[in-house]
Formats: C-alpha cells, structure tokens, sequence
C-alpha cells in the first residue's frame, strides 16, 4: 500500500470532513478538537495555526507536541485495517485519528474515546 498520497494530504483539507461527521450525529466541534488535543498534544492556537498554514499529514503528525501514550488503547477495524496492527506509525496515527473521530461519531462517551 503506497501511504505517500495520504501522508501528503492537507490536514485542513479533511479537518472539515470530521466536524462534519460529528456534528451530523448530534456531536460537536469541541468535541473534535478535544480529541485532536487529547492525541496530539496540540491546544487551541497551535492547532488553528496547522490549519491555517495547511500542513499535510506528515508535518501535522511530526510538529505534535506529543503523541498519547494511552494511543496504543485505541483498537478496532477502520478502512478495513485494525488500527493496532498498522505497521507504520504515520499511517497508524493517522487512522488513530480517524477511529477516534468514527468512536465520537458512533456516540461512545468522550470519557471512554479519551481512554480514561
């Protein structure tokens, strides 16, 4: 699997995509971030600056303040792939993202996303 194309994707471009996600189930934009912060370490401003300077994934990931160590808790099948099993670590956090966002979507309790 060539992973390039998605490691090379804006951040802000699929940003959107997940309020989306979440705000059609009732969830909301805190929300989101709340997750974004809780596994990247990233807080309101330095978040919005990825945004505004339209990061890709790759530098999004690699300019986080940290990665949640409790992230390895998070398990289950997105895209068709168990996210504990994705060998390499850019595309395993970036699918971390995407199951929290699905979890919050799903409506599980943000305790329980969070891993608390």
């Amino acid at each position: 699997m060539d992973n390039t194309r998605v490691f090379r994707m804006a951040f802000a471009s699929v940003y959107p995509h997940y309020i989306t996600k979440a705000e059609k189930k009732g969830r909301t934009k805190e929300e989101v971030h709340a997750i974004i912060h809780w596994l990247t370490g990233y807080d309101e401003q330095t978040l919005q600056q990825q945004i505004d300077k339209k990061v890709d994934f790759e530098t999004f990931f690699a300019r986080a303040p940290w990665i949640n160590p409790n992230a390895s808790k998070i398990t289950g099948v997105i895209c068709g792939y168990r996210v504990e099993e994705i060998e390499d670590k850019l595309m395993q956090q970036i699918r971390y993202l995407d199951k929290l966002v699905d979890e919050l979507a799903k409506g599980k309790a943000i305790d329980k996303i969070l891993r608390k």
